[in-house]
């Protein structure tokens, strides 16, 4: 391969961890809007999220370009392939972020809520996933996909948990329904972004081992 069509794969890596590194900013963002109750984190989560979009859309010009004029090898399409897919989830991610942000702006409106539930222990499982996702990405490291995939199901539990504490907490005190309910949002945008990172390991140890992993058990590996 000439130097010249390494050097465009090579910008097609950068802008996805730009990309990646974007995202894992705007989800923390959007996790502490929550939290700290901060709704100058939550504004900058929704101005953040157009240019999650435009470097989607850069990437994915510049997988085409790069097809349509050089007609790469079956692993550079791969990987072309599986860049386009890495950026698709990344931008999904961020959108589950700025659903976070909003449902924070509400919350944050009114008295705070006596228990955030598992939402704390949910964004630091995510947060971990997608990290731990695009590192999987940059070290050609298929084990750590591999346990970025197991890990879905602890967030998956975490939501379950949530879900029967707000249903409790309405129980207990219908007058809380409408917070309860953002609580709920939240949480579901959190296993979604889960769901995301799970996707991306999923796509690192297809690029990287040439297996189709997904809807396969681990335990078939």
């Amino acid at each position: 391969m000439s130097l010249y069509w390494e050097q465009n794969l090579q910008v097609i890596r950068e802008q996805l961890l730009m990309m990646g590194s974007l995202v894992e900013r705007n989800l923390g963002q959007s996790a502490r809007a929550l939290m700290e109750r901060d709704d100058t984190l939550a504004d900058l989560v929704e101005e953040e999220d157009s240019e999650v979009d435009e470097l989607e859309k850069r990437i994915d010009e510049l997988v085409i370009t790069y097809i349509s004029t050089h007609g790469p090898m079956a692993r550079d399409c791969r990987f072309l392939i599986t860049a386009s897919k890495i950026s698709s989830e990344l931008e999904r991610i961020a959108d589950q972020a700025t659903t976070i942000a909003r449902r924070a702006r509400d919350l944050n409106r009114h008295a705070p809520l006596n228990s955030l539930s598992n939402i704390p222990v949910m964004v630091e499982e995510v947060q971990e996933m997608l990290r731990q996702s695009i590192k999987a990405f940059v070290d050609r490291d298929t084990d750590l996909a591999l346990e970025v995939i197991g890990r879905d199901k602890l967030v998956d539990v975490e939501y379950k948990e949530t879900a029967r504490d707000v249903e409790a907490a309405i129980i207990s005190n219908p007058e809380t329904t409408g917070r309860e309910l953002h609580l709920l949002t939240v949480a579901k945008a959190l296993e979604r972004a889960g769901d995301h990172a799970t996707n991306i390991a999923e796509e690192v140890f297809y690029l990287y081992k040439g297996q189709d992993i997904r809807h396969v058990k681990l335990t078939s590996l």
